[in-house]
């Protein structure tokens, strides 16, 4: 018998003062059985970092055509495409194909600078791809705040990204790989 997803509520208030949303976003978040919980709440932050009405989780870990999260317009072209770790060339490629604009957010301290180093020149040639790197520490730091029902606070000034619970607070690093000389 196959193991099911668990599902995740959270109630994700958005203050993003870079991008002025200010918002509180029901979500339902299906972790997968082989998605740890850390993945998950990256999947929350990265949610966060680019809310909108549209944007929406994507079947991901499960499925290889499809996003983590991504955002369509109305006339069902992809505006947004949004995916985590540390992917190989053909799908970033296959991705920034498909989408106006990819953002990929790397984590693992020590496995993205060796992916970074042999990817990093491939992947200048996209102009419509942003690879962010969270860190370990800050990864930690973001599941703290997970459970089953989540409210969640989220403070975006300044590319400074504030999480908070009832329980926890969590300050998110994020490093920008510049991808253009």
């Amino acid at each position: 018998m196959a193991l099911k997803s668990t599902i995740y509520k959270a109630k994700l208030n958005v203050t993003d003062m870079d991008r002025h949303v200010y918002q509180e976003f029901p979500l339902t978040i299906a972790c997968h059985p082989s998605e740890t919980e850390l993945r998950m709440m990256l999947r929350v932050l990265a949610f966060a970092m680019h809310a909108d009405a549209r944007l929406e989780f994507g079947r991901g870990i499960s499925t290889d055509n499809e996003p983590d999260l991504w955002q369509k317009s109305l006339t069902d072209d992809i505006e947004l495409w949004i995916d985590l770790g540390a992917p190989d060339e053909s799908r970033i490629r296959k991705a920034c194909g498909r989408a106006h604009r990819v953002v990929l957010y790397a984590y693992g301290d020590r496995s993205v600078p060796v992916w970074w180093s042999k990817q990093e020149a491939a992947l200048k040639r996209f102009d419509n791809l942003r690879v962010v790197q969270i860190s370990d520490d800050s990864l930690k730091a973001l599941s703290t705040l997970a459970s089953s029902n989540m409210s969640l606070q989220s403070v975006i000034e300044e590319g400074q990204i504030i999480f908070s619970s009832a329980e926890h607070d969590a300050l998110i690093e994020l490093e920008l790989k510049v991808l253009k000389p």
